[in-house]
């Protein structure tokens, strides 16, 4: 059966690498990375957000061509690019994989994984290729390729996105004891480093000496 599951360039959706069957299953992961931080004055230590890390999909993607007795490489070798130029190659002319490092990019093409109504914009980060039968003459008609996929997404997109969720909006905060700009900064801002603001706006010229009851002023970040 055919698959309605390919990759294809975003720059160029008309170069379409069809999966011969659709992915039973695949694995979707995403990470976040944080550093840890000492503050003055508290007992442990905080945990300060570094950045998000892209989602990344894993899938097992089965290339069959047992039925027509043609050598499966040329459906794999669209992907990986690794046999171009040899003597096992199966890519016609210059051709590249998606793989490949692209002569006016520098680099590996942007790609799209589409899945039915599911599109993943992504590049390529790993793949691990098995060719599992063969024919009499030693011509590869079946193979697996384990492939890791790491979403892509645009700068500006990026830019906008994190402005959302950053602080944008005046707040107040009422002093308890204890309390140290570096702290509130940590807990409003997200990075204990980010204090000057704060003492800026409420014309702290010492920021270890704080008076319980007063309420601070947290401007938004710029």
């Amino acid at each position: 059966m055919l698959v309605k599951a390919f990759l294809t360039r975003k720059d160029n959706p008309a170069l379409i690498v069809p999966f011969l069957f659709n992915p039973s299953e695949f694995t979707v992961e995403r990470t976040n990375q944080f550093t840890e931080v000492n503050i003055p004055g508290l007992p442990s230590s905080t945990f300060q957000f570094m950045k998000g890390g892209a989602r990344t999909l894993t899938m097992d993607l089965l290339f069959d061509t047992y039925e027509e007795k043609t050598d499966v490489r040329v459906f794999t070798d669209r992907i990986t690019g690794w046999d171009s130029g040899s003597m096992f190659s199966k890519l016609p002319g210059i051709a590249k994989g998606l793989m490949d490092i692209d002569s006016d990019l520098h680099a590996p093409p942007v790609c799209l994984f589409i899945w039915g109504t599911f599109i993943f914009p992504c590049i390529i980060e790993r793949v691990t290729k098995r060719f599992t039968m063969f024919l009499p003459e030693g011509i590869p008609v079946r193979a697996t390729l384990t492939v890791t996929l790491k979403e892509y997404k645009e700068y500006e997109a990026q830019l906008q996105e994190a402005s959302r969720q950053s602080a944008d909006r005046t707040k107040t905060w009422r002093v308890k004891q204890g309390d140290s700009l570096w702290f509130i900064a940590a807990k409003e801002y997200g990075a204990p480093a980010l204090w000057r603001p704060i003492a800026v706006a409420n014309n702290i010229d010492n920021p270890r000496i704080l008076k319980s009851g007063v309420e601070l002023i947290i401007p938004p970040l710029e």
